[in-house]
């Protein structure tokens, strides 16, 4: 298994704690990971994102050019990363966010209007990002659920424990997305 994923958004949207997340999970599941962030100008509001490889085997290199999967939460980080996806990998897209299609016709695209799902579903847009990150972990297998649910205690500040409650039943809705969209 090898799934090299970019990660990307605007500043404050958590592209980084997603990919952290990621990378957390898979060591927990003893695989060969690599996180690399990539910061715009400014810490929030400014472009971010980052490249996450999971595998069974030795990572050779950490840098990706073309990943398996492209997770994009705002338009200009689609019309940056969409032409660098491998011909037939996945497109994730919040649509709350993003109001092109993909220019693609070669790739698996879902998407879901995450923002608007997190504040109906859960009074809270900030847990968009997870609703995206369980149809990933649907999709892909690349990690476990519950690998991704221990690793927020790694990624959340120890005062911030009490979101993760929050933060599971955001990756659930998304795992229960992404089944509906098989």
């Amino acid at each position: 298994m090898l799934q090299e994923i970019i990660l990307a958004g605007f500043g404050g949207q958590g592209v980084m704690s997603m990919g952290q997340l990621l990378a957390y999970a898979g060591l927990v599941e003893e695989k060969h990971v690599s996180w690399i962030p990539s910061y715009g100008p400014e810490m929030r509001g400014g472009t971010a994102n980052c490249s996450v490889t999971i595998s069974d085997e030795e990572v050779s290199s950490p840098i990706i050019t073309e990943p398996d999967t492209l997770i994009v939460l705002n338009r200009p980080s689609l019309e940056k990363f969409e032409q660098d996806v491998k011909p037939g990998g996945r497109l994730l897209i919040n649509s709350s966010m993003i109001d092109i299609p993909s220019q693609r016709q070669d790739l698996k695209v879902l998407k879901i209007s995450a923002s608007e799902l997190a504040q109906e579903k859960l009074g809270n847009t900030r847990v968009s990002n997870m609703i995206i990150l369980g149809a990933f972990i649907e999709l892909t297998r690349a990690v476990t659920l519950e690998s991704v649910i221990g690793a927020l205690k790694k990624v959340l500040p120890e005062y911030r424990h009490n979101l993760i409650p929050l933060n599971r039943q955001a990756l659930e809705i998304g795992v229960m997305l992404a089944k509906e969209s098989i």
